[in-house]
């Protein structure tokens, strides 16, 4: 690991993104609240969570860090059948959350894979990737406003 003893504890936030999408009748069940498995996204949202703050035990090599809020949201993209799950870490530390934000994004939407795969085999998770940084010596980082990639940005 890398040490990061002699740096300053600073409060850190990160911002992560990705989609994942569906056929639209399997996103008609998660809107509805019909999937056999129950309601997606709240579930989606508690494994989200978890995920992060398992992301040491994942990572190698990747600092145990103690969160002080992560927020997950889901936003609907019914014209592209698609959901969009946005995730923020934060933290007082001595090394950055990208990774705890990275994670939950990445098990938020693999949990919807989990709970619709029996009716929708063929759901794409994609465009996962950090929007936002703040903290630490490197600063703030922005991702660019415009995306190649088709990835709504809203740090």
């Amino acid at each position: 690991m890398v040490d990061v003893g002699e740096k300053a504890e600073t409060h850190r936030v990160a911002v992560a993104q990705g989609r994942i999408v569906m056929q639209p009748a399997t996103l008609t069940r998660i809107i509805e609240g019909t999937a056999a498995k129950g309601d997606v996204l709240g579930i989606a949202r508690i494994a989200a969570i978890q995920g992060s703050k398992r992301t040491s035990d994942l990572i190698p090599l990747c600092h145990p860090v103690g969160l002080t809020r992560v927020a997950v949201d889901f936003e609907i993209v019914e014209r592209e059948s698609a959901v969009v799950c946005t995730a923020t870490a934060e933290c007082l530390a001595r090394t950055g959350v990208e990774m705890e934000a990275l994670t939950a994004t990445t098990i938020g939407l693999l949990t919807i894979y989990d709970m619709c795969k029996a009716v929708d085999r063929g759901m794409r998770i994609e465009h996962v990737r950090l929007l936002e940084k703040k903290g630490g010596k490197s600063g703030h980082w922005l991702a660019p406003e415009s995306s190649a990639d088709g990835a709504v940005n809203k740090p």
